[in-house]
């Protein structure tokens, strides 16, 4: 991806046809988590914005990482043992199904504590 996407659709259609689907699984579920979060483009890849800084996601050369702001990975450090992670991040192996229902969780706790922030 050598120039910045303009929206979300234009990322995924510029990424290896093998992982555009694991994109759009990633896009779904953020979507379905948090409905009136708005999406846009920042830092070159996928934002979501819902009462602040909801979530960004990237590809990466071996995995899709998920960007949250902390203290939620470290919140759900047990469900996220099998993913490298930091203080901000999920990592996603490419050879690895996309875990659904846990992004979807971890959506909607930053997206609690978004709303408490209010």
């Amino acid at each position: 991806m050598n120039k910045a996407p303009k929206n979300v659709d234009t990322y995924i259609s510029a990424a290896p046809k093998e992982v555009q689907d694991k994109l759009r699984e990633i896009r779904s579920a953020i979507r379905e988590a948090a409905p009136a979060a708005t999406e846009s483009i920042s830092y070159g890849m996928p934002y979501y914005n819902y009462k602040g800084r909801l979530a960004w996601y990237g590809l990466a050369k071996a995995h899709i990482g998920l960007y949250l702001r902390p203290p939620v990975i470290e919140e759900h450090k047990n469900e996220l043992a099998d993913y490298g992670t930091t203080k901000s991040t999920v990592r996603f192996p490419l050879d690895k199904k996309i875990p659904v229902p846990l992004i979807k969780n971890l959506v909607k706790a930053r997206m609690k504590k978004n709303e408490a922030k209010e």
